[in-house]
């Protein structure tokens, strides 16, 4: 089975950059895959993503060495196996709130005898090769989102569980959980605690610890936190910082009206 790059790089103690695709877009997914991300996360919960466009979208990053991951709605089998069938290599999965919903997402994820995944792997057979049912368990990378009350007071539960490969912080619903207003880099005190304590005891633990984050700059201060997976803004978002940037440039620089530069 082709080997999952992102275990390769948590293999060498290294910390993987990931980036996130909603724009439901094949160029768009190919473009993105051809900088050089680590991984790239196809967003099904909050990005405009149907199932269709994300099995285009893992196409298009299928011409490089990036990772193809994606984060399902919600914690359903229905969810979770049919993109895992189209070839996603990670999951990340929303609202994991007790040790309970992370024994179902592990579940849902793995082949029997470890889990209750059904076999059809009509799209990851063509990716992952035709050893993929022989391998797929120990290959594909299972996320649960910690960003909750109730995920944070049912933490250590959740980490004790088998086959949860990692755990996946969202900086904004953590911040509304705890009654914060919601950003990705620039936390209040009580979020910028529980991100402390998640990435200890995830480490602890021998789980992966990731985040989202706004900026590079905060990426790499994660980094430093003990995060082995970051992602970096979202393509919506890169588009729009570079337009805007491109657009301050030429506005600032281009002559006023009645200067008579024409």
């Amino acid at each position: 089975m082709r080997p999952n790059r992102l275990r390769e790089i948590w293999a060498r103690g290294e910390a993987a950059v990931n980036g996130w695709l909603a724009v439901p877009s094949g160029f768009s997914a190919e473009t993105m895959a051809h900088q050089g991300w680590d991984s790239l996360t196809v967003d099904l919960q909050h990005g405009v993503v149907d199932y269709q466009a994300a099995v285009s979208m893992f196409q298009a990053i299928s011409t490089t060495d990036t990772v193809p991951m994606a984060r399902v709605p919600w914690l359903d089998p229905a969810h979770l196996m049919k993109i895992i069938d189209a070839g996603a290599y990670a999951v990340i999965c929303p609202m994991i709130n007790s040790a309970e919903d992370a024994e179902k997402l592990v579940s849902y994820t793995h082949y029997p005898p470890m889990g209750t995944r059904s076999f059809g792997p009509i799209r990851g057979l063509l990716y992952g090769g035709p050893d993929y049912p022989q391998h797929a368990n120990d290959t594909i990378v299972t996320f649960a989102m910690i960003e909750t009350r109730a995920g944070l007071d049912n933490l250590d539960e959740i980490l004790k569980v088998d086959g949860l490969d990692a755990v996946y912080i969202g900086p904004s619903d953590l911040s509304l959980a705890l009654g914060c207003t919601p950003t990705f880099d620039y936390v209040d005190k009580p979020v910028a605690e529980a991100i402390e304590m998640i990435v200890r005891k995830a480490t602890e633990a021998g789980k992966i610890p990731g985040i989202h984050n706004g900026t590079p700059e905060f990426a790499l201060k994660r980094i430093e936190m003990g995060f082995r997976l970051v992602t970096i803004s979202s393509d919506a978002r890169l588009m729009a910082a570079g337009s805007q940037q491109v657009l301050g440039t030429m506005r600032a620089g281009m002559p006023k009206s009645g200067s008579g530069s024409y």
